[in-house]
Formats: C-alpha cells, sequence, structure tokens
C-alpha cells in the first residue's frame, strides 16, 4: 500500500482548529451520540451512530465524514472544514457534489483530558482490520484495546528520551510525547510513520525522529529512557499482515524484542511490552519467559489471558476477516493455523504485559515476577507498576532482622473482609482485598489480620508482633520465626507499606 495518497501534515493545525470549534473531541461525541451508540462504534457497530448524526450541524457532518466514512455533500462539509486546504493536502476526496475521507480521524482524550486525534486507514480504528474484512498487508490500525492497555501500563515518569518500537498509528508516541524530551519511533511499515507523523500533527504535539526499520534496527546502539513496543505479537503461519504477524516462527519476535532491550535501555529506565507466548507441552510457560529476561534487567510479567490453540486460531482469521472468504479458503488456513502450532507442541497461547526495569546494580539478584492475574485491574498502572520495582528493591535489601525492625503502614485502599457462618464467634478466614490498581485479595490467618490491622508505622514489625503473640498465648520468638514470610507476601503485593515509603 502505497504513502502517496496519504495526506500532508504541514497545515494540520488549521484542520484541528476546525475539528475543536466543532466539538469534535471525545467529549464532544459522547454528548452527541450518547452513551449506547458511543459504545456501539468500539464494536464497529455504526447504525446507532447514523441514526444520531442525520442533523446537518458540523459535528454530525465531521462524525458522518471521518468516523463513520460516509460521503457528505459538499457545502456541508465547507462550512465544518477548511475545506480547500483539506482537499489539496489529502485528508478528503470531492466527488462530484460529495466529499469522501481518505483517513479515519478519531478524536481522543488524553491522561489529562488533551483533546487528541488518531488517523488511521479507513475502518480499521476499532475491531481490527476485520472491521472492514481488509486483507492488505500494510494496513494500520487505530487505537484498540490493546493499545490503550499498554499506553495504561506504561510508566509517565518524565524522561529524556523514549523508543516506540512498532508505532502503528502513533499513540504510544503521542503518550511519550507529553513526559519526554525526545521521542523516537519505529516501524517496518512506511505507511504507519506516516500515520504517526499525521496523529502527532493533529493531536498538537511535538514532532518525533520517525525511522523506518525492523525492531531495533534504526536505532542501532542508541540508549533510552523508556521503551514501549505493541509489536506484531501474532503466532502464525507466515507473515501475510504486517499490523499482526511478526514474521519469525512462533513466539520468537515477541522473545527477541524483550531479550534485545536491555542493551537499549538507560540505567533505571523501563521498557513495557504487550506479547504473546506460546504454552508447550513438557514445559512451564513461566520457564520459558524468564529466559527472556536480559542480564541486568528486573521483570514483572502478567499472563492475563490464556487460550487454546483453537480458540487462538479462529480469533485470528476473523480480525483479518478470512471468516469471509470462501469456506474452503478458511479452512485451509485454519488448518495451517493448526499445523504450526502441532509441529511446535504448542498447546495454548498466553497474552500479557511484560515490564522490564534496567538496573544494574542488581545483576547478580534481579527480581523476576511472572504470574497469571486474569482478573479485573484499574488502569492506569503506570504509578503501580513504578511501585511494584520499589517494593522489589526494599525486600531485596532487608534480611528478616531488618524486616522486624522496621515500620509499616496498611495501604490506604486495602479492605478486610471477614467470611464464615452467620452469628459464628470467630470468622472461618479473613481476606485482604485491595479496591485499586491491580485489586488483589489475599487470605490472611489471625495473625496476618491482626498483624495488618495494627501497622500504622508507629511500632516495629517485632514489637507488634510481640503483643500478638501475648494475646494468643503464643510463643513470641516462633511467631517472629514464621511471620516474617507472610510480611514479605504482604509487602511485596502491595498490602503493607514500609512506613518510609508510605
Amino acid at each position: 500500500m502505497s504513502t502517496t495518497s496519504l495526506p500532508a501534515p504541514d497545515r494540520s493545525p488549521r484542520l484541528r482548529e476546525a475539528l475543536l470549534a466543532a466539538a469534535f473531541t471525545a467529549d464532544g461525541l459522547l454528548d452527541l451520540l450518547g452513551a449506547p451508540a458511543y459504545a456501539a462504534l468500539a464494536r464497529n457497530e455504526t447504525v446507532p451512530a447514523l441514526r444520531a448524526t442525520r442533523g446537518d450541524s458540523p459535528l454530525d457532518t465531521l462524525v458522518r465524514l471521518f468516523l463513520l466514512q460516509r460521503p457528505v455533500p459538499y457545502e456541508r462539509a465547507r462550512t465544518a472544514l477548511p475545506l480547500a486546504e483539506c482537499v489539496e493536502d489529502g485528508w478528503v476526496i470531492r466527488e462530484g457534489d460529495e466529499v469522501r475521507a481518505t483517513v479515519d480521524v478519531r478524536p481522543y482524550s488524553g491522561p489529562e483530558g488533551q483533546d487528541w486525534f488518531i488517523v488511521s486507514d479507513l475502518g480499521c480504528a476499532v475491531g481490527g482490520a476485520g472491521g472492514i474484512g481488509s486483507h492488505e498487508e500494510g494496513v494500520v490500525l487505530g487505537v484498540g484495546g490493546a493499545s490503550s492497555t499498554l499506553a495504561g501500563i506504561t510508566v509517565r515518569t518524565p524522561v529524556a528520551s523514549a523508543l516506540d518500537v512498532g508505532a502503528g498509528s502513533g499513540i504510544q508516541a503521542l503518550y511519550a510525547s507529553q513526559h519526554a524530551t525526545r521521542v523516537t519511533a519505529t516501524d517496518l511499515n512506511p505507511r504507519a510513520l506516516v500515520f504517526t507523523r499525521l496523529t502527532l500533527a493533529l493531536s498538537g504535539a511535538a514532532p518525533a525522529d520517525l525511522r523506518e526499520g525492523s525492531l531495533f534496527e534504526p536505532v542501532g546502539t542508541e540508549t533510552y529512557d523508556l521503551i514501549v513496543s505493541n509489536p506484531p505479537f501474532v503466532i502464525s503461519p507466515g507473515a501475510r499482515l504486517t499490523y499482526r504477524d511478526g514474521g519469525m516462527g512462533g513466539d520468537d519476535l515477541c522473545r527477541t524484542l524483550v531479550q534485545q532491550a536491555g542493551d537499549r535501555l538507560n540505567d533505571g529506565g523501563y521498557a513495557h511490552f504487550l506479547a504473546n507466548w506460546q504454552h508447550v507441552d513438557g514445559e512451564e510457560w513461566q520457564d520459558r519467559l524468564r529466559s527472556w529476561v536480559p542480564r541486568g534487567c528486573d521483570a514483572w510479567i502478567v499472563q492475563r489471558e490464556m487460550q487454546d490453540i483453537t480458540q487462538y486460531a479462529e480469533l485470528w482469521l476473523r480480525d483479518s476477516g478470512d471468516h469471509r472468504t470462501d469456506p474452503a479458503q478458511y479452512a485451509a488456513r485454519y488448518d495451517a493455523w493448526l499445523d504450526e502450532f502441532e509441529a511446535r507442541k504448542t498447546k495454548g497461547v498466553g497474552f500479557g504485559w511484560i515490564t522490564l526495569r534496567k538496573s544494574e546494580s542488581t545483576a547478580e539478584n534481579p527480581s523476576i515476577v511472572i504470574e497469571e492475574w486474569p482478573h479485573p485491574v484499574e488502569q492506569p498502572l503506570g504509578e503501580a507498576v513504578e511501585a511494584h520495582f520499589a517494593r522489589q528493591d526494599y525486600l531485596r535489601t532487608h534480611d528478616d532482622a531488618a524486616l522486624l525492625a522496621d515500620h509499616f503502614t496498611l495501604a490506604p485502599e486495602v479492605m478486610q473482609e471477614q467470611v464464615g457462618l452467620p452469628g459464628a464467634e470467630d470468622p472461618e478466614h479473613v481476606v485482604l482485598r485491595q479496591n485499586r490498581g491491580m485489586r488483589r485479595a489475599t487470605k490472611v490467618d489471625a495473625v496476618g489480620a491482626g498483624f495488618a490491622g495494627v501497622c500504622d508505622g508507629t511500632l516495629p514489625a517485632g514489637r507488634i508482633l510481640d503483643a500478638i503473640a501475648q494475646l494468643m498465648n503464643e510463643d513470641p520468638v516462633l511467631l517472629r520465626d514464621r511471620t516474617p514470610q507472610a510480611i514479605r507476601l504482604l509487602v511485596g503485593e502491595g498490602f503493607l507499606e514500609p512506613a518510609g515509603q508510605a
């Protein structure tokens, strides 16, 4: 797919002013369409939005033109846009008495309420390429759930340099531009770099350093404070679709990306990835991922979902619109997918987040946490990710004696639940539950519940355990010996905070 037919960003400020003047924003769309029609757009259902935009206001016109990709009368378009410039620059095309859009322009609300616009190929803003049944290799998608997830888990501290690997329509580079002095974005698909430039320009963000190439090849040995990537992680037979297929066997692309990131990170820097990985017969998936972590990096890897190979093949065949092709062709592609998995002894595919933090000082004793967490979380999680690594640093530098000498506070978002029969004198068990962030829950015994309940930073942990031992008629020495491991779990998962870090 050629880049020559795409719009030029030179006069994007004038277009941006027109879009804002018409309230063509995330909030404006919600007000115009109403919640049901707005939600339907995210499911690639356009009928409710078409019904809601039967008026002749500039906002109705822009929604039909750029979101719903319907031709609109020339005179109506002229009241909503600097139309001569938009035609000249390639944002729209005139066809007789009508104009139509050449690209999808979708309002997006930034983390601090900024009015952004994500530019992508027509019909590909949401729902994957299956939204238009596209088989075009170079198609560039807009913002989907995966893009938003990656943006939400990224640590957003100010940095000097950030790198977006596989920029697509530019959403990660756009986020990075808000807190990085210099942003570099790469993509194997030259069309994606054009869309990234359009997204940044139309959103009023600073331009990025755009480079064409695969993975880290375009940046050589340069290093960064932040790396983000939503790569083409789909494990598929071949590399038919650039937007999803990595072109390497199995999960090799994700493995290569993660392993090579260590050499491109500055000390203290973070790298965030979305990835797929194979569950292989005779191998623990956690061991597979542990082998990906580069030397000199701590890691937190969260598996959010695991699909069997038939579910996985069907998901991505539908995403690309293959279910709409000739049944025999669909069956052949499905069969090829299962042949690929069988050859690799793959029984399932995991999906999740991988976060690395470069930490040269802990190279000999890295913190590598790999867990399965399919439950709901509260986005954005960037602060929770940063706090996770701070807790690992604390635990790594405090032995049991130091732990018992320290002071702790119960995290403010933690609630206690007691579970038992009605009228029973004592609960069967107690659950500590977080109502923010990862929203974890953990069972604790009577000692753990009593300990957590009185942690207000006043007394050291050892003194609290001595008091609990006296109340429960237990040996204080034995209680001190057996409790540090439970305290480590509560600190590691964020239920308790060292008083100095609270």
